[in-house]
């Protein structure tokens, strides 16, 4: 290793490693903003300090333990068919952590050559924040800013969406990061801006409801028997009983692919799932199947069993639901194990779509983690309510299911529009047009909910302009680190 790249000792990025941990304790489910905000300052008056090498090392370190905390969930895929796959686990937590944390790394490499620091690592790490979402094909989890979704100040995000938190709370931090009694009282004072704002925000009336009811349907099948034959039975039946259940609805909603088994393979299901409905449509998350091809689909069937409107999810996992290059193997080399078109992965929809529903309004539907990725609201009109299937029985039940759902939540923040979420084995809930919960059902369990459909806010600014405010932010504040002569590289 050359001298420029040299390792500066475990001493040095033991600290920035333990204050990221601590950092992640801001994300749900703890919520803690209280401990992640002064990890942060300390983390940024660490690298500020720093010689440029050492600080691109404890920017790593420092990521990496603000992942491998806020990211271990990471490990509980694996652990659904422990005998064969739970030795994989935590090369995974390790390899996510510290992969992620090469976005820090860079941007401390970056911003230590500045003779402003604390701004360089502003801008720097909000910069690779922002990439983080859209870097081969993105990743925007556990994002600085999102410390603040079940707290007020996550309202701004109505108008800078989670990029623009994050430019925040970093502004915040950098300031406490000086230690300078002015400095901090007006990071306090920007705080309790934010603070404020969030409160008006939510003591505002409320938009019109929708007069609409809709049935979230939960069926708690978990993962290690999800696709079994002799439990495939027992969940269908846990589903129609539901969807059956007493009660006048406007809709019934089941979650990510809740159907056990294919259409295709049984064209008598839309029909009796359409006579359970009783009346109501039922949308259903389920796998469809075309030739040598399948999609992680939402289709809604109307009360006549014919499809009202159908979805195919776009946003795929990478290695979850497909393997990156897998068609292009099977196209050049005529490798057939990783290809979507032989059926080996799921095949990408054409993208976000708009379903019309008539009188039930238009619907963005989002499939699983499509709902973590703010850019893909944008790709649509305007539409009247959000709808997340998802099935987080693949998170475990620390932590993941909940960081899903609370950025979820932000979503409906950002759009100014009502939310429902109808996950496997939670969480699901509706959530109103500024992120407050209205209706839940209990983490874990079997069961089903009868809930009003809240109504819409007008487009935000967010929804109007999306990045572009924070991209014009942060390129005035890349124009003023530059303008400053670089430092000497350590």
């Amino acid at each position: 290793m050359t001298p420029r790249l040299a390792f500066p000792g475990w001493r040095a990025v033991g600290l920035p490693f333990a204050l990221g941990a601590v950092m992640a304790l801001g994300q749900a489910p703890l919520g803690w903003w209280w401990a992640s905000l002064p990890a942060l300052a300390l983390v940024l008056r660490k690298l500020s300090l720093a010689p440029r090498t050492a600080a691109i090392w404890m920017g790593w370190f420092a990521g990496a333990g603000y992942f491998g905390t806020a990211l271990n969930w990471i490990v509980s895929p694996f652990m659904v068919d422990a005998a064969h796959e739970g030795w994989m686990a935590p090369f995974a937590l390790v390899l996510m952590a510290f992969g992620l944390a090469l976005f820090w790394a860079v941007a401390c490499g970056f911003a230590s050559q500045s003779r402003a620091p604390l701004l360089a690592l502003v801008t720097a790490l909000a910069l690779a924040e922002l990439a983080r979402g859209y870097v081969l094909t993105g990743f925007p989890w556990a994002l600085i800013g999102h410390i603040w979704i079940d707290q007020p100040p996550a309202q701004a995000a109505a108008l800078i969406g989670p990029s623009g938190l994050t430019v925040l709370t970093l502004g915040i931090a950098a300031l406490a990061a000086t230690f300078r009694p002015g400095l901090i009282a007006a990071a306090i004072a920007i705080l309790a801006a934010l603070w404020g704002f969030g409160l008006w925000q939510l003591a505002q009336p409320d938009p019109a409801a929708t007069q609409l009811t809709l049935r979230l349907v939960q069926p708690d099948a978990p993962q290690d028997a999800k696709w079994q034959p002799d439990h495939a039975q027992l969940f269908f039946d846990r589903l129609m009983s539901a969807t059956a259940a007493p009660g006048k609805v406007d809709l019934v909603i089941w979650p990510e692919t809740a159907l056990p088994y294919l259409v295709v393979d049984n064209p008598d299901l839309p029909a009796m799932i359409a006579a359970a409905g009783h009346g109501a449509p039922v949308a259903v998350g389920l796998q469809r199947v075309e030739g040598n091809r399948d999609w992680n689909s939402l289709q809604v069937f109307a009360p006549d069993s014919s499809t009202l409107a159908s979805y195919d999810k776009h946003h795929l996992v990478p290695f979850g639901e497909y393997i990156p290059l897998g068609d292009a193997a099977y196209d050049w080399l005529g490798i057939s194990a990783f290809a979507a078109q032989q059926g080996h992965a799921y095949s990408a929809g054409p993208g976000p779509a708009l379903l019309d529903l008539g009188r039930l309004g238009k619907v963005l539907p989002l499939i699983c983690y499509e709902a973590v990725f703010p850019q893909d609201l944008r790709g649509t009109a305007r539409p009247d309510w959000l709808l997340q299937v998802t099935n987080d029985a693949w998170f475990g039940t620390l932590t993941g299911p909940f960081q899903h759902a609370a950025q979820a939540r932000l979503r409906a923040v950002e759009q100014g529009l009502p939310l429902v979420r109808v996950a496997n084995t939670g969480v699901t809930q509706v959530v109103d047009a500024r992120g407050r919960v209205t209706a839940s059902l209990p983490f874990g369990s079997e069961g089903y909910l009868d809930a009003a459909l809240p109504g819409a806010l007008p487009a935000t600014p967010y929804a109007r302009f999306g990045e572009i405010p924070v991209l014009v932010l942060l390129a005035a504040l890349a124009l003023a680190t530059l303008l400053k002569s670089r430092r000497t590289p350590a």
